[in-house]
């Protein structure tokens, strides 16, 4: 085979998730982004005052409860990735820089909450959260975008 033919080929190979995937995928970051959003506000705006100073809010713990829930089914979507979408993905060239940036903050976000749970002491807490968080807001972003481009790659 030619090795403009093997381009040619490679190119034309469908990196696209079945629509159950992407439901599950697109699912479980809104979830995750909504609890995360939602313990932001309960943490830092939302602080009851009481005789003794601010309080945690009833949301919090809820919060992080249930984005640590969320957590561990993205573990398992973004594992279901691999082999279906990624391999494909690298196979026909496509979309790379967007998806590799989508796996350094994916990794950078479960290393951050792995810290947060077993790693931060008292003192670096604050630190690991706010890169947590930061990272965060990000990844809806960074998913939009990964999306726009592959769907712009092919129709090019």
């Amino acid at each position: 085979m030619t090795r403009h033919r093997k381009a040619s080929l490679q190119r034309h190979v469908n990196v696209r998730l079945e629509r159950w995937h992407r439901r599950c995928i697109y699912g479980i970051t809104a979830w995750l982004t909504a609890t995360g959003l939602l313990w932001l506000l309960a943490h830092y705006l939302l602080r009851p005052v009481g005789e003794f100073g601010e309080g945690v809010n009833p949301l919090e713990p809820w919060s992080m409860k249930l984005h640590g829930a969320g957590a561990m089914v993205a573990l398992f979507f973004i594992g279901s990735l691999m082999n279906s979408h990624m391999r494909r993905a690298l196979k026909a060239g496509r979309n790379l820089a967007s998806g590799w940036s989508m796996i350094a903050l994916l990794s950078a976000l479960t290393a951050s909450g792995y810290a947060l749970y077993y790693v931060a002491s008292e003192h670096s807490r604050p630190t690991w959260s706010a890169a947590h968080w930061i990272i965060g807001v990000a990844l809806p972003l960074l998913l939009v975008l990964h999306i726009a481009l592959g769907r712009a790659s092919k129709s090019a």
